[in-house]
């Protein structure tokens, strides 16, 4: 079963537990440099799916393959990284790393797990649980797996404690909302987010550092501001080099009142 090819994807999140504190694995390039907001606003990309690039690598392009991938998918190519199962239906394409990007995500269905522990420890924790789920219910797997945060702690850094790991359905109206064991099916509203694509091992440390810059970009426009806690997209599972797996880190925005 095709779905088995995830059912390792703990390990990485374990290994990720196990060395969160160390450097193992870093960005093949070195960090992006936050572009000033420009002094024009970039248009609010109001149809789902609508990205507009607004710093880091302004150049970057992200390659698409139309059907090659898992099932038939669509497949993103980045220079070694790739993503090769379906997002879910309306998600844009991947940031690609080193480029910031404001997109629009529509309302998506989302089989959720909820926990306290070290988000890092919850990857681990959560994983089975929303395995079984999508097993059980004959529930086809799709990019990205989704990591919410509480938000920032007093010292300005994520919080350790809460966060939310889903797995998203490939439509919003498969299946209903509702709850089996510890899962919890629920839909996302539709959100923007001002993004940051990464390259590199997952870690809770990465996914804070990087939801701190974009918040100082979001501080420094005249046009945006935080609309809620940071959240991380993972796309790849284990069988994806770790110093090659693509993430976004994201945060909320909104236009400022005026």
């Amino acid at each position: 079963m095709k779905l088995l090819r995830y059912s390792t994807f703990f390990l990485t999140a374990l290994v990720a537990a196990c060395s969160s504190s160390q450097s193992s694995v870093e960005d093949a390039s070195a960090a992006p440099t936050l572009a000033t907001p420009p002094a024009e606003p970039a248009p609010l990309p109001e149809i789902p799916g609508g990205v507009q690039r607004v710093g880091g690598d302004l150049a970057a392009k992200v390659e698409k393959k139309v059907g090659r991938g898992v099932d038939g998918a669509d497949v993103y190519v980045f220079g070694d990284c790739n993503v090769t199962t379906a997002l879910p239906e309306g998600y844009p394409a991947p940031t690609p790393p080193g480029a910031i990007e404001i997109k629009t995500y529509p309302r998506a269905r989302r089989a959720e797990v909820t926990g306290n522990t070290n988000p890092d420890l919850g990857m681990f924790f959560g994983f089975w649980p929303l395995f079984q789920h999508i097993k059980r219910n004959e529930i086809a797997m799709t990019s990205p797996v989704e990591m919410d945060y509480r938000g920032f702690d007093n010292r300005g850094r994520l919080s350790t404690r809460g966060w939310t790991m889903s797995f998203l359905y490939r439509e919003p109206e498969m299946g209903s909302t509702g709850s089996d064991g510890d899962v919890a099916i629920s839909d996302r509203s539709p959100v923007v987010v001002v993004s940051m694509g990464k390259k590199g091992s997952y870690s809770f440390d990465r996914a804070d550092s990087t939801a701190q810059e974009l918040v100082k970009w979001v501080e420094a426009s005249s046009e945006w501001e935080v609309a809620g806690a940071p959240r991380a997209l993972y796309y790849n599972g284990p069988d994806q080099d770790n110093a090659d797996k693509w993430s976004e880190i994201q945060v909320p925005i909104r236009k400022r009142a005026k």
